[in-house]
């Protein structure tokens, strides 16, 4: 037989990479690469969650050189892992076949760093010779699968636990994953089509103009609300930059933020919508832009730190802790005794994000600033 099923660039369904463009054949082919150890990794959701996961690809690669990769994640999320020169392949949550292919095929390695139920479930129920992270149990119950993940889902359980950390979101995974953690760096490759896209992006505006681009995510997850500024906060910020440096303004945000951002537009002729209805990649493109993002904790806020932008990031319910700083993040953390609290909703007047001041976000926009200016003299 000429095909090699056994091929890592095989696909099963169509002919690779190689063959279609390049209309080689497996008995003359130098590509060939044998599937070796297996490892499956599973993380669904959320979409900024699963960007941020991608931090553990270079750990696993230095650990396992020869491993063959795939994940698991939910349909929303798999624009993540383009141009990802460390996943060979993916898989879905909402295919079908889902349930008889896990049950059919074999790894050598499960790595499940979450304790969703639904994502727990799937892991149980995979054939890998050795798992790590968690599971679903006969009870229902998601646990750890060793002494590993016993930190992680306690803080999940406790919210003292929650409160007091101190490790990143990162460093915790790759605790539980059995991972040596070197700060390895969230994962977006752009593409030259993506590449372009931003290059246009910046004729269309005459953005050389300017000598620092700022970007302002205005929204995060409708899931946390007070996760987002308040909007006579941005317009607050916006009329300051604009009497200050030589600035652009950028605006960014999906579908839930398009009637705010219209709204600051139509305030502030100057500044400079990026759109509301972009594809994730494209989001991404435009995200590269920018100088310095502005932002919650939400996805443009990893999304910014994986294309190593400058960032100022709000935080309010969520943990200031659990986020690598990389040495590009400046937090702007108010003073109140109930954060970390992960609600969706609150009563307490002022909120954690109305005691954020333009004042605080302004000096953490200047430090970003005067480390732009000190990495510009020396290039």
């Amino acid at each position: 037989m000429i095909l090699k099923t056994d091929c890592r660039h095989f696909p099963g369904e169509h002919p690779c990479k190689y063959n279609k463009f390049q209309g080689i054949m497996c008995n003359h082919c130098n590509y060939y690469s044998p599937v070796g150890f297996k490892i499956l990794i599973i993380k669904l959701d959320a979409t900024g969650d699963v960007l941020r996961t991608t931090s553990i690809l270079h750990a696993v690669k230095d650990k396992y050189p020869e491993s063959h990769i795939t994940w698991l994640t939910k349909k929303t999320s798999k624009d993540i892992f383009t141009n990802n020169g460390f996943v060979d392949s993916l898989i879905y949550f909402e295919d079908l076949e889902l349930n008889a292919r896990l049950q059919t095929e074999t790894f050598d390695l499960l790595l499940h760093p979450d304790t969703s139920p639904a994502s727990a479930a799937l892991a149980a129920i995979v054939n890998a010779k050795l798992k790590k992270g968690y599971i679903l149990n006969e009870l229902g119950k998601v646990v750890p699968v060793d002494e590993n993940g016993i930190e992680w889902i306690e803080m999940g359980a406790f919210d003292q636990l929650k409160k007091i950390n101190t490790k990143s979101y990162q460093q915790i995974i790759h605790e539980v994953l059995n991972l040596e953690y070197k700060k390895g760096e969230i994962i977006i490759n752009l593409d030259e089509k993506e590449s372009e896209i931003g290059y246009q992006f910046r004729v269309k505006y005459n953005l050389n103009k300017y000598d620092f681009l700022i970007g302002i995510n205005t929204g995060a997850s409708h899931r946390w609300r007070f996760k987002q500024w308040r909007s006579d906060g941005f317009m607050e910020l916006i009329s300051v930059l604009n009497n200050r440096n030589n600035a652009a303004i950028l605006l960014y945000g999906g579908k839930e933020e398009e009637k705010r951002n219209l709204e600051i537009k139509s305030k502030f002729s100057n500044v400079i919508d990026t759109g509301s209805n972009n594809t994730l990649r494209e989001f991404f493109a435009l995200v590269n832009v920018c100088d310095i993002m502005i932002t919650g904790d939400t996805l443009a806020l990893h999304a910014a730190v994986a294309l190593k932008k400058k960032v100022v990031c709000l935080f309010g319910p969520t943990s200031n802790n659990e986020i690598e700083d990389y040495s590009r993040i400046k937090k702007v953390i108010p003073d109140m005794i109930c954060l970390v609290c992960y609600k969706p909703d609150c009563d307490f007047v002022p909120n954690c994000m109305d005691l954020i001041t333009t004042e605080m976000v302004i000096s953490n926009i200047d430090k970003c600033i005067e480390e732009l200016k000190k990495k510009k003299i020396n290039i």
